[in-house]
């Protein structure tokens, strides 16, 4: 059985980081990056059945939502080659890579607001984190950049993301559409658990 001891302490120490900034993102952004570094700094905690890639698509697994729904924290899991449409959050989150590799493609409107281009790419390697919202970008295409493994992140957004109403875009038409991603799995790991 795997030690969530790590998940457990992040997120009461998160959850210590909400209550004083409040809606402070900035102060969010800079502190919590330092917590989910040293999160995903180790790979011994994450429960297996929350890091099973699909062949199908990416996976979206809820670890813990804050009972007020300031934050959630999700472990998302591609297969080989997989990728996201491109989509937007409408609320902070940080990506944390644990396993594997990423490639962040980042997507701006252009100046009359019609179309979106493309503002640039990069990879997230273990260990890197990368910011989004609202405020300082907010709109990607997430790609596994490895193409013979699964590659697993740790992503912690500013309310329960599965339940937000956010965005993905067609990149040819520039027509966006409304989505509700939900989550992979009915269950979360059992952080109170303390008996082990």
């Amino acid at each position: 059985m795997t030690d969530i001891t790590r998940l457990r302490e992040f997120i009461q120490l998160f959850t210590q980081l909400i209550d004083v900034s409040a809606d402070d993102e900035e102060r969010i952004l800079k502190d919590g990056k330092v917590l989910l570094s040293e999160l995903i700094e180790h790979d011994d905690w994450l429960p297996e059945q929350f890091a099973m890639p699909s062949p199908e698509r990416y996976q979206q697994y809820l670890l813990y939502c804050d009972p007020l729904e300031r934050f959630s924290v999700v472990s998302f899991v591609w297969g080989a080659g997989q990728t996201t449409p491109v989509h937007d959050h409408t609320v902070w989150g940080m990506v944390g890579v644990m396993r594997g590799s990423e490639l962040c493609e980042e997507f701006n409107f252009t100046p009359d607001g019609d179309a979106l281009i493309a503002a640039g790419s990069h990879q997230i390697a273990p260990g890197g984190i990368d910011l989004v919202s609202p405020r300082i970008g907010d709109i990607h295409r997430v790609s596994n950049a490895l193409t013979d493994k699964p590659s697993v992140s740790i992503h912690v957004y500013g309310a329960n993301i599965g339940a937000v109403s956010r965005h993905v875009y067609d990149l040819n038409s520039g027509n966006k559409s409304t989505f509700i991603s939900g989550y992979s799995s009915s269950v979360v790991p059992n952080l109170w658990d303390r008996s082990i």
